[in-house]
């Protein structure tokens, strides 16, 4: 006896990511959380960066543009950890930690010799002589 089972995948309405899971309500009304350390840019991951995401494919999948990171509600669903290489983990958490000290260094309204910089209006360096 053959019996086809038209089995359609439940999609995602809704993300919440805490310190340590991630949770998805899914349009069939179910709620499925799983462990956070199975997605380790997550894990790494700001609470701005993971709150910030976006549902794509119409509830397939979710993507965080800030982490580069995209995980399908299948996979969730399944059970599917994160097939991230440990080498390839390596080289995005230090391209990452690159990124934040040259963002901190640009953001710093300090100038070389610690002094803060003044902005002046209308201040002309040639009159002041």
């Amino acid at each position: 006896m053959n019996t086809l089972i038209n089995a359609q995948i439940a999609t995602a309405c809704e993300v919440r990511v805490t310190d340590d899971a991630l949770a998805l309500d899914l349009t069939d009304g179910r709620t499925i959380s799983v462990p956070l350390a199975w997605y380790p840019r997550l894990l790494n991951g700001t609470r701005a960066e993971r709150n910030k995401w976006r549902l794509i494919g119409d509830g397939l999948g979710i993507h965080w543009a800030d982490l580069d990171e995209d995980i399908s509600v299948e996979g969730i669903i399944l059970g599917k950890h994160s097939c991230e290489s440990q080498r390839s983990l390596k080289k995005w958490l230090e391209a990452r930690a690159t990124k934040h000290r040259q963002g901190s260094k640009a953001r710093s309204p300090r100038s070389s010799h610690g002094l803060r910089r003044v902005a002046r209006k209308g201040f002309d360096a040639s009159k002041s002589r």
